[in-house]
């Protein structure tokens, strides 16, 4: 299921989510190697984007010494430790693990991966950006991204394979809307054995893609993955959203109304 609109107007512009999606994109196609080869943009990857294990060590791969090598060799294969470690050490040195967690929310993978995140960011993100106000938004949307890196770090925190993209921010998006407007309508182009555009609830929507992310990363664990998708980064961005929305927010989930003045009612005409 492919949301493509909702019903469910904003009472202002909603410059955050604009700027969030001009960055991302800009970040695409201006500085990632996009248009290099594809060891380019992996070595682009291992310099920018977060790396469990250099979170959970306090340091980067470049300066992790014989047990850097031995983790990358798990993932890589043997042999592969001293080339990466060698790489990075000409490449970024001075790589900072703690930066690159906000740095990998702004990089992406392939058209295909921002298109999707960015067709999302402005479903949902407008709507939640006019409830919660645009600084809070932007607070919230960075807290979410960090919250789903510590998420899949807890899942993987020995992985060596660069973890990067919007989604898990987005995710804790979705968590948000789901809490704010469960009842909201969206139109949604399904593909099955058949396609169609439809309009279901967004909490149908919402609770559909969560317990898809959740079944997915269930199905990763006990697994060795090199590369892949990040379910549980989804999975924890989510979560982090709806409860936080549900207990700071859940006041704001009608917006404030005005008092209707009386008017005397209307005669009727014969």
């Amino acid at each position: 299921m492919i949301p493509i609109r909702d019903a469910n107007p904003t009472r202002r512009v909603p410059w955050v989510t604009l700027a969030l999606i001009a960055t991302n994109v800009a970040a695409f196609l201006l500085w990632e190697p996009t248009f290099a080869s594809q060891a380019k943009q992996q070595g682009f990857f291992y310099c920018n984007a977060a790396i469990p294990w250099e979170i959970s060590h306090g340091t980067s791969l470049a300066r992790g010494g014989a047990a850097a090598r031995r983790a990358i060799e798990a993932d890589l294969g043997s042999g592969a430790g001293t080339a990466v470690q060698a790489y990075l050490r000409r490449r970024c040195p001075d790589k900072s693990w703690l930066a690159s967690i906000f740095v990998a929310m702004f990089l992406h993978g392939g058209w295909l991966h921002i298109a999707g995140n960015m067709l999302f960011l402005w479903i949902f993100g407008n709507n939640v950006e006019d409830r919660l106000g645009r600084f809070t938004f932007i607070a919230f949307y960075l807290l979410g991204g960090v919250a789903a890196m510590l998420f899949q770090l807890a899942v993987a925190p020995s992985s060596t394979i660069p973890t990067l993209g919007a989604s898990g921010a987005i995710a804790a998006v979705l968590g948000a809307y789901l809490v704010l407007f469960p009842h909201a309508r969206v139109t949604t182009l399904v593909i099955f054995f058949f396609i169609t555009v439809v309009d279901v609830p967004a909490g149908f929507l919402l609770l559909a893609w969560f317990v898809l992310q959740l079944f997915s990363g269930v199905g990763q664990l006990g697994t060795h993955l090199a590369g892949g998708v990040a379910y549980w980064a989804h999975v924890g961005g989510f979560l982090f959203g709806a409860v936080a929305t549900w207990l700071a927010f859940r006041g704001r989930r009608r917006p404030p109304t005005r008092p209707v003045p009386w008017v005397p009612p209307r005669p009727d005409y014969f």
